[in-house]
């Protein structure tokens, strides 16, 4: 094993990548072209304007994340694609998701900062079917990244192609978070997170058909939900299978402990027959499993928790 690779590292002492995903209320994809320093908004083709609104939002209260795409495939002539997703209020399935054109990289800061200060967004509400895989591919960042994840978005790019899948697009995107789970990617509009991607979980994901097993090992958490929240969420996927993907869900934390290590959770979620449930279970941190790993350059020391589940209750109005 090469302990140079945090993924490696991750891989072999047998990381839980469970509630890794971000809870946040947007997300801003901004197309830009390849390649991207390590502070991705730092790169030379990002204005001056763009790198201050990127640096004013980040200070400000706003929960965002900023990622710059690419795919040489999309890209229009004098043209940059902007692509915003929001985290809606109450039972929900996924983001909505805005999706626009400019006619010019210069633009886009006045336009992003507008609609998040202002929230007009409803204008540009985009419902297609279309799903967006995000891979991170930002190996100035982390080298881990570039290893694993730049092949891997060479193939997740044939094997949507192989599919005939014309309404599945795939990026590669700056960082967000999880280089130690290479090569990572984020669907959209769900939002969900998932590690250490290969062909065969990633043709599941794409077709939700399959032997979810692999969902103990590749699956970071939805963004739709708080942390603690996603550890419960991925219990609902191994007792429902791929019919979960299609609920709409909403989570209460009912009781949470100072230090985060007792969670009680609470899931509410809706079928598309109109039928309801609920789950209620606490989740913990082992702390007889809690992880010390460093990053590739064995600097930095993370102390990972690792979660399980306790007390579900499960309540199905079928």
């Amino acid at each position: 094993m090469d302990n140079s690779f945090c993924a490696l590292e991750s891989r072999y002492v047998g990381e839980d990548p469970i509630a890794n995903a971000y809870n946040l209320d947007f997300f801003v994809m901004i197309e830009c072209p390849t390649p991207w320093r390590s502070n991705a908004f730092d790169s030379k083709q990002i204005p001056e304007n763009l790198r201050t609104m990127f640096e004013e939002i980040s200070e400000s209260e706003l929960n965002v994340e900023f990622l710059l795409i690419y795919n040489e495939h999309f890209k229009q002539p004098e043209a940059t694609r902007v692509l915003i997703y929001r985290k809606p209020i109450g039972l929900a399935q996924g983001y909505s998701k805005y999706e626009l054109l400019v006619s010019d990289i210069s633009e886009v800061a006045l336009i992003v900062k507008q609609y998040l200060l202002d929230k007009s967004l409803d204008i540009y509400n985009n419902e297609s079917t279309t799903r967006d895989i995000f891979v991170c591919t930002h190996g100035s960042r982390d080298k881990c990244c570039a290893k694993f994840g730049n092949p891997f978005y060479r193939q997740a790019k044939k094997i949507v192609q192989d599919l005939g899948l014309n309404n599945v697009r795939v990026w590669q995107a700056s960082h967000f978070g999880g280089h130690r789970f290479a090569p990572t990617a984020i669907a959209f509009p769900e939002a969900r997170y998932y590690a250490r991607l290969d062909a065969e979980s990633f043709t599941s994901i794409l077709t939700r058909t399959g032997n979810l097993e692999f969902i103990k090992h590749t699956y970071r958490g939805w963004a739709i939900l708080p942390e603690p929240a996603q550890v419960l969420e991925r219990e609902m996927i191994l007792i429902y299978g791929w019919q979960w993907f299609t609920f709409k869900v909403e989570s209460q934390i009912l009781k949470q402990t100072d230090n985060g290590n007792f969670n009680s959770i609470n899931l509410k979620f809706l079928k598309p027959d109109g039928s309801c449930g609920s789950v209620k279970a606490d989740v913990l941190v082992d702390e007889s499993k809690t992880l010390y790993l460093s990053d590739c350059e064995g600097e930095i020391v993370e102390t990972i928790p690792q979660f399980y589940v306790e007390n579900l209750q499960l309540y199905d109005n079928k």
